[in-house]
């Protein structure tokens, strides 16, 4: 397993990659994830003195066969920064490792499968009870806080409502690699408008602006707010 670690815009220290090396255990990894090709870390300088308790950004990318698994963090110093990396690194990978072994051994059916593999088994309603009779032919809703779905979907599993405080676009870039997301939802303090920032190719970032005016063009030219966000 190759562990590269590179600097943003910063020099990184031998002291600090031998310690990277020291610190990120491949065997360790390797029992979470035997497929892991490699490592790279980034450290990067935040010179915002007023963000001196989050200075240094250390952000990990594993990349193996499977899907690529990114943990961030920053803290005061790119030691300290690490170790809450690796920490959420290691969470996501035991998290993905379990995922992967309860699918293997459990052996469970899902709803939607009893019907197929269990011969006369009762035909159950969007909200799991059973029905009988022409009953059974009817297409079940289901009703999801203020959503109506019919048949099988499309299924809404969670709504979540958040308070937001407007922030600048350097603001919402800097939380959104903070959390490790590939997109961040925010009000623009210089537009008041709902936006969103999101990653596209390398460093490169793009940002959506909703403008609640209907009169606008977007309307006009049928694109709306829809579409793919690598855009």
């Amino acid at each position: 397993m190759d562990i590269v670690v590179k600097g943003r815009k910063t020099e990184v220290p031998d002291r600090f990659r031998k310690h990277v090396a020291e610190k990120l255990n491949p065997e360790r990894i390797q029992k979470l994830d035997a497929k892991v090709i490699s490592l790279d870390v980034e450290v990067s300088k935040e010179h915002n003195p007023r963000q001196a308790d989050r200075s240094d950004r250390v952000e990990i990318t594993l990349r193996s066969r499977g899907p690529v698994i990114r943990a961030e963090a920053a803290a005061a110093d790119p030691y300290a920064a690490l170790d809450l990396a690796q920490d959420k690194l290691e969470a996501r990978l035991r998290k993905q490792h379990d995922k992967r072994h309860t699918r293997r051994g459990s052996g469970r059916l899902s709803a939607a499968e009893v019907a197929d593999a269990v011969p006369d088994a009762a035909t159950l309603n969007g909200n799991g009870e059973p029905v009988t009779g022409e009953k059974a032919d009817a297409i079940p809703t289901t009703r999801i806080g203020s959503l109506e779905v019919q048949g099988e979907g499309p299924l809404v599993v969670r709504e979540k409502t958040h308070s937001a405080a407007p922030m600048s676009l350097d603001q919402a870039l800097y939380e959104m690699e903070l959390v490790g997301h590939d997109f961040y939802l925010f009000v623009d303090s210089d537009t008041k408008m709902p936006s969103v920032v999101y990653r596209r190719h390398g460093y490169d970032y793009g940002v959506i602006h909703l403008n609640p005016d209907a009169s606008g063009s977007d309307e006009l030219d049928g694109a709306g707010a829809g579409g793919a966000l690598g855009g």
